[in-house]
């Protein structure tokens, strides 16, 4: 599988964590990967996905406080969750995970921003963590 659609796992396992509070993490990641036989997720697949979102679960407050700083005049709570997990996600791969190029991450989240969400979202995904790199 490539990392295109394994990050458009690791969106979904995020955004679906925000909404089912009666489930933990772990349970959240096994339901999703349950109902993904069709991609065939192979060992290293699955790996990736759970670390990318166990690690930006594990960095969340460090990652709200980058993106809250970066994207002036919006409150996070103004932002729509799809756009905000994107950039989590984004962050968490600028940040935390060294070994994925930051231009990779910015390329990777706008393109999550076209496919799933609004027409205005690439532009502001862009320019939020476009402040987050030039700081």
């Amino acid at each position: 599988m490539s990392r295109i659609i394994a990050r458009e796992h690791i969106l979904k396992i995020l955004y679906q964590v925000d909404f089912h509070d009666d489930y933990t993490l772990d349970e959240v990641i096994d339901i999703h990967l349950e109902n993904c036989v069709k991609d065939k997720l192979s060992d290293d697949d699955i790996g990736f996905i759970t670390n990318e979102v166990k690690g930006s679960r594990q960095h969340l407050k460090e990652i709200d406080e980058i993106i809250g700083h970066a994207s002036k005049g919006w409150k996070l709570n103004r932002m729509s969750r799809l756009d905000l997990t994107i950039l989590r996600l984004a962050v968490y791969e600028i940040k935390f995970a060294t070994e994925i190029p930051t231009n990779v991450a910015i390329n990777e989240a706008i393109n999550l921003a076209k496919k799933y969400s609004g027409d205005h979202a690439p532009s502001f995904i862009n320019g939020v963590l476009g402040n987050i790199v030039n700081k």
